[in-house]
């Protein structure tokens, strides 16, 4: 039976962010994500995990000024003390949080300025020191490919160029964040991609296209889909990251077959 994670930075944002976890418990999830969660005490966060009886799928590794138009930390020759800075400070909040990943946004480089593979190598690098920081706390670390309709000039943008940074990287203690909703725009074929590379994968992430809304607003048939990905032998959590079209609780018809 698939088991389903609630991003709590995007879903259920009607409540405080540290009343999101009772709320998502309620709604029937079984673990939470936060994207950036370091403007919060991390010992809250563990006293709201607790109290709510979730676990805790994926957190980011701080991305800098990614979230206000920059290019972010992972990728940006020049930026690897601060991405090292970003790294102790995911560790502190890894050891009481417990997730089972943390994600490493790569951002967009200017291009015009490094040569891409000037900024993979930096890119595989960090993620090789994230992975071998996160692996003492037994936490894996990933990286994310990310359309480039929605985020144009995104540095990885395909599960193959995922791929092929996690074998620069070359560290067992890196996998995939695989987003369903950003391969379905650059890739499709959903199932084969995830199904082959399941070994690859850390994180499975989902929302429905166009829009980027739960599941039954647009265009892929996610009861297939599940069934698919729970029939391959997925063990992970499935993350629920999308943009409720109204009410969170009023969108969850999609989730009730699997409580």
């Amino acid at each position: 039976m698939p088991r389903f994670s609630a991003n709590i930075s995007m879903m259920f944002t009607e409540h405080d962010l540290l009343d999101r976890f009772a709320a998502a418990r309620a709604a029937g999830f079984g673990a939470a994500e936060i994207q950036f969660p370091y403007n919060i005490p991390a010992a809250d966060l563990r006293a709201a995990k607790d109290d709510s009886g979730l676990e805790i799928a994926v957190i980011n590794i701080s991305a800098g000024d990614l979230a206000t138009g920059g290019p972010g930390l992972a990728a940006m020759p020049g930026r690897e003390d601060e991405f090292k800075r970003a790294v102790d400070q995911a560790c502190e909040y890894g050891a009481l949080l417990a997730p089972d990943n943390m994600n490493i946004l790569a951002g967009w480089p200017p291009l015009d300025q490094f040569e891409r593979d000037q900024c993979l190598a930096v890119l595989a690098a960090n993620a090789a020191l994230a992975a071998e920081a996160l692996s003492g706390l037994g936490i894996r670390a990933i990286v994310e490919a990310v359309n480039c309709r929605d985020r144009p000039g995104y540095l990885l943008t395909t599960t193959n160029q995922a791929i092929s940074l996690i074998d620069a990287a070359g560290h067992a203690n890196l996998g995939i964040e695989y987003d369903i909703y950003h391969m379905q725009i650059m890739e499709g074929d959903l199932i084969h991609t995830i199904t082959a590379n399941m070994d690859r994968i850390g994180h499975i992430q989902f929302a429905d296209t166009p829009g980027r809304h739960e599941p039954g607003s647009g265009e892929i048939n996610f009861p297939f889909l599940f069934e698919a990905i729970d029939a391959a032998g997925w063990q992970g959590w499935l993350g629920a990251e999308y943009v409720p079209s109204a009410r969170t609780e009023d969108g969850l018809d999609w989730l009730r077959p699997y409580l």
